[in-house]
């Protein structure tokens, strides 16, 4: 193995800080290539490494900084009237993962390494969108006690989590639903449908996703997270690094007219990815 490579590499949700793993995945790998034998992302972080790693970065920020720039308003209340969230970053969360991912793209990411999506569904006698909230107000009681760097708050609400693979889906539309899937937020962003069953954003049970690169630990590999919170301590495992932004990153989770701060996060990324790479031993 080489002293570079590391075995299992982890994205962590985030929503718009995500963009800064796109920027440090970029930087880092330019220098030492990654080739892990298992990834796995969860909410915005599962997206940012579906295209991180077959090299769709600069076309998915150009989509959304040009898409950003065009929005007026991110809370559109006649929505309502139509039967639909008046948050319009889901519908434009769908837009932008139709336009990113089709046939050759799927097909790049089945020649890539295996990525594992994970999301989080309810108990089957309870209703989906009372599991979200219950496991939303769970994590706010996480945060406020713990500061949350390391959530695990929908299991104290009986979500159980599954992992779709890349290397498993068989069209671009099962791809996007597993995307949509594992970042689902209400009301910001829909309830997903899995495997014929509701899904939640995949960090209510475990973000940064640790659970699965742990079987990678317990066998001696070295892993590789990606957090997206500044100077938040994780718990540790033998040979796990974690890597967060140096700085904290400003912006909303679910921004959708903010392409500074975007843009921000990715540059971010892209010099933290640098000087990691450059000590990187």
């Amino acid at each position: 193995m080489s002293s570079t490579r590391f075995d299992a590499i982890a994205f962590a949700g985030g929503g718009n800080r995500c963009y800064w793993q796109g920027g440090f995945w970029e930087a880092f790998n330019a220098v030492h290539p990654q080739d892990p034998g298992m990834v796995v992302g969860v909410s915005a972080g599962a997206f940012q490494a579906c295209f991180s790693l077959i090299g769709e970065g600069e076309r998915v920020r150009r989509i959304v900084l040009e898409a950003c720039a065009t929005i007026e308003k991110e809370v559109v209340w006649s929505e309502l009237a139509k039967g639909r969230s008046p948050f319009i970053v889901g519908s434009l969360y769908r837009d932008l993962l139709t336009q990113t991912f089709g046939a050759l793209e799927l097909a790049a990411l089945k020649a890539a390494p295996e990525i594992l999506i994970q999301v989080t569904h309810p108990p089957r006698l309870m209703p989906s969108i009372v599991a979200a909230y219950a496991a939303i107000g769970a994590y706010q009681v996480e945060k406020a006690l713990t500061g949350a760097a390391y959530s695990k708050a929908g299991r104290h609400v009986g979500l159980t989590p599954t992992w779709i693979s890349t290397h498993a889906v068989e069209t671009p539309e099962e791809l996007i639903e597993a995307l949509m899937g594992t970042a689902s937020v209400p009301p910001f962003m829909p309830i997903g449908q899995v495997n014929g069953r509701p899904a939640l954003d995949g960090g209510l049970v475990d973000n940064p996703p640790v659970e699965k690169i742990g079987t990678v630990e317990r066998h001696g590999g070295r892993t590789l997270v990606l957090t997206t919170r500044a100077g938040k301590p994780l718990p540790e495992a033998a040979g796990r690094t974690v890597v967060r932004p140096s700085v904290p990153i400003i912006t909303s989770r679910f921004a959708v007219t903010d392409a500074e701060a975007i843009k921000g996060a990715y540059e971010l990324g892209l010099r933290d990815g640098e000087a990691f790479a450059a000590s990187f031993r």
